[in-house]
């Protein structure tokens, strides 16, 4: 299990960034939370099986299909024992 924090700049806000990534979370089978920032950028935390984790990363550098992604940093964080996945 890794847990991974993601903020995700450009256009990803006001395109179903958030509810699309629950989705795609909840397919992974990846817990944590994703939410909107006051700058208009998103944050993320994920936690699961590493790879489904990287899956989630990569989904976020293109994000939904109105989203135009111009940059992601990816820090490394200690696992939270997340049970879920919710839009905060």
């Amino acid at each position: 299990m890794i847990r991974k924090r993601v903020l995700v700049s450009g256009t990803v806000q006001g395109v179903f960034f958030r509810d699309t990534c629950r989705r795609v979370a909840g397919q992974q089978g990846v817990t944590g939370w994703v939410r909107n920032l006051p700058d208009g950028r998103v944050e993320a935390a994920f936690e699961g099986d590493p790879e489904a984790v990287e899956r989630l990363v990569t989904w976020c550098r293109t994000g939904p299909p109105d989203a135009h992604v111009t940059a992601v940093s990816v820090h490394d964080e200690p696992l939270a024992d997340a049970t879920h996945f919710e839009i905060r």
